[in-house]
């Protein structure tokens, strides 16, 4: 028998939702709700099934991405995007862990439902114009011009020089074990003077709600005893878990130049930091 398309492209579908959306709970929502609508379909009627699959995916992550971003806009704090745990090998592909990085997701949040899901399609996955405008409900020029919009506008607020695997694995465990010790200095020596730290906490959890810059203040809400750090990969580039008082925050860390520029600290009870592997986009 021949697989099922949907299980065939679950992977593809999986992160097209979870770029769109930033959260594995509400990617796999929109995963089922799009198959409950595959599954009443005449197959013989599709000719495409991937471009079927993507285009009614795209639609119900774009349904679920407009009633999140009325919920978000009364979020308390700031809000980043749910972590995956990945495998080492996720970053082998350079594109697909640039795409699913916290720092691209974080990037993601600030375009509108419409922008993320064609940025997403044209940008990411390469779908031509005209699919993408069946998908959105806009015309394939209109579409046009909102990748170009939101092409510019990612382009505007992406980290601005790309680090290889190697010089952000050491810097990540230099900052790493620079937590592990409490050292103030040792944390000024690996982050950058303007850097700044960003916390979700989702109102629950102790976390700042207003982003912290400069490196002397965050280093010295940072150096603190007590702590238990370890490596993990998320969103396939190297992070760290840390666990303070039976509490657990997932760090994610954008370098340039050789220092740490931007902190993600993840601790929103309402999410988990160690959600099963991403899928790759295949």
């Amino acid at each position: 028998m021949t697989e099922d398309p949907f299980v065939v492209h679950r992977s593809l579908l999986f992160t097209v939702a979870y770029e769109m959306l930033g959260s594995s709970a509400d990617a796999e929502d929109v995963l089922q709700e799009s198959w409950l609508r595959w599954a009443d379909v005449d197959r013989a009627q599709v000719r495409d099934p991937r471009a079927y699959l993507v285009r009614t995916v795209t639609r119900q992550a774009l349904n679920r991405l407009r009633t999140l971003s009325r919920s978000r806009e009364e979020y308390v704090g700031e809000w980043l995007p749910e972590p995956l745990l990945t495998s080492p090998d996720v970053a082998e592909d350079i594109e697909l862990a640039e795409n699913v990085s916290i720092a691209m997701l974080t990037v993601l949040e600030t375009l509108g439902p419409t922008e993320r899901a064609v940025f997403v399609l044209r940008e990411v996955f390469e779908v031509p114009y005209g699919e993408i405008a069946e998908a959105v409900g806009k015309s394939a020029a209109a579409v046009r011009q909102i990748a170009r919009r939101a092409r510019e506008h990612v382009a505007a607020r992406r980290p601005r020089v790309p680090v290889s695997r190697s010089e952000q694995q050491a810097v990540v465990e230099r900052f790493l074990a620079a937590l592990r010790t409490g050292r103030l200095q040792e944390l000024l020596d690996v982050m950058a003077p303007d850097v700044v730290l960003i916390a979700d906490g989702g109102g629950l959890a102790g976390a700042a709600r207003a982003p912290i810059h400069g490196a002397a203040l965050v280093a010295s809400m940072l150096a603190l005893p007590g702590r238990a750090v370890s490596a993990v990969w998320l969103n396939g580039a190297p992070a760290g878990r840390i666990e303070i008082d039976g509490r657990v925050a997932a760090v994610s860390l954008v370098v340039e130049d050789g220092k740490v520029t931007r902190i993600h600290a993840i601790a929103n009870p309402r999410t988990s930091p160690w959600t099963p592997p991403s899928p790759s986009a295949t």
